[in-house]
């Protein structure tokens, strides 16, 4: 796997590291996962298995949708739609 290596002030070094371990991440993996979202990389890893089939419960259903109300034209100058 490639690495990437860049300078940065100490300002934005220290953000970076208080970020990081907010996030419970080390700085590398919560940089890659910030590079990652920003260059729109696909899914994210494990997305599909979290999302599919991730609705507990009973099943949805419509609700009746009742009868279609009708309405006056809009009027536009001459012009009606």
């Amino acid at each position: 796997m490639p690495q990437l290596h860049f300078y940065v002030s100490d300002q934005v070094a220290e953000r970076v590291r208080q970020e990081a371990n907010a996030a419970g991440l080390s700085v590398s993996q919560y940089l890659a996962e910030v590079i990652k979202r920003k260059l729109h990389l696909g899914w994210p890893e494990g997305y599909f298995e979290e999302v599919v089939g991730g609705l507990k419960g009973e099943p949805l259903q419509r609700a009746k949708q009742g009868v279609y109300e009708t309405r006056d034209p809009l009027q536009f100058g001459e012009n009606s739609i």
